[in-house]
């Protein structure tokens, strides 16, 4: 794996580089050596310890998202994290390919949103729309942990946006022309 670290609001020392390169080498197993993994470190207000992490591979997106009153503790609980991701994907991707195939899925990022600000666009995200059937869109939205998902159906040849229910079901919305 290729694994970039910086900080923000955090000088990046080399005991926590270190502390970031020994937790990732336990998932040296699952990805390829030219594996991006970029990370990032930040402190922000209150003392929150944030650790992000953002893997591409595959052409799947996997993203972890840990905060804690201490560095270290965030980056392995980061790393659990993406362990868990990584294994959840693996045993669907098993599935799938035991049923025909699987395609490569792209990720969608949902914009911050600010308090006490009329709203407005924030951030504008362009990604490439490779087909997916529906199932491989929910396995991507699960594993970004999104609530929703924009993706090219393999089936209509439509973009598409996926969302999950307050009930814990999913939504689609399909163009009709």
């Amino acid at each position: 794996m290729i694994v970039n670290v910086r900080g923000k609001n955090i000088e990046v020392t080399p005991a926590l580089e270190e502390h970031v390169y020994g937790r990732l080498q336990k998932l040296d197993k699952f990805f390829d050596e030219d594996t991006q993994v970029q990370v990032v470190l930040n402190v922000a207000g209150g003392g929150a310890h944030i650790v992000e992490a953002t893997v591409h591979f595959n052409g799947l997106i996997l993203r972890s998202e840990e905060a804690t009153g201490d560095m270290y503790a965030s980056i392995d609980m980061m790393v659990d994290k993406l362990e868990k991701q990584v294994s959840k994907y693996k045993d669907k991707l098993q599935e799938r390919l035991q049923q025909g195939g699987i395609r490569s899925v792209n990720e969608i990022l949902t914009p911050g949103e600010e308090e006490d600000e009329e709203p407005r666009v924030v951030r504008t995200k362009r990604f490439l729309l490779k087909p997916m059937d529906v199932e491989e869109a929910i396995l991507q939205m699960n594993l970004l942990e999104h609530n929703f998902f924009v993706f090219m159906n393999a089936e209509t040849e439509t973009i598409n946006v996926l969302y999950r229910r307050k009930d814990g079901n999913y939504g689609l919305i399909e163009p009709e022309y």
